[in-house]
């Protein structure tokens, strides 16, 4: 498979991306690159290595959300906060 540039165009528009010419250029050599390198591996003889086994049965080990006595008071946990009010950790505003 070759990457030109109408490739990238094409794979631009369908994730909805505005690219400048130097970033379609820049993206050209990049996917081109990637491209070559998983035709290389392709090229691997992997007949004589046996495929990693799954346990497809394997499941989470949970445990119940049980409530327990914490070292720490909310108190002392306050006291530790740059700040705080009327019982609550203050911390700057991520949301603009």
């Amino acid at each position: 498979m070759s990457v030109d540039r109408t490739t990238v165009e094409r794979v631009a528009r369908l994730s909805r991306l505005q690219l400048s010419e130097t970033e379609k250029d820049e993206l050209t050599t990049q996917m081109a690159r990637i491209v070559h390198f998983v035709e290389k591996i392709n090229e691997l003889d992997t007949s004589g290595i046996e495929p990693v086994p799954r346990d497809a049965s394997s499941t989470n080990v949970e445990r119940d959300d049980v409530p327990n006595e914490t070292a720490v008071t909310r108190d002392e946990l306050l006291a530790l906060a740059p700040q705080s009010r009327d019982g609550s950790i203050l911390v700057p505003r991520v949301i603009e």
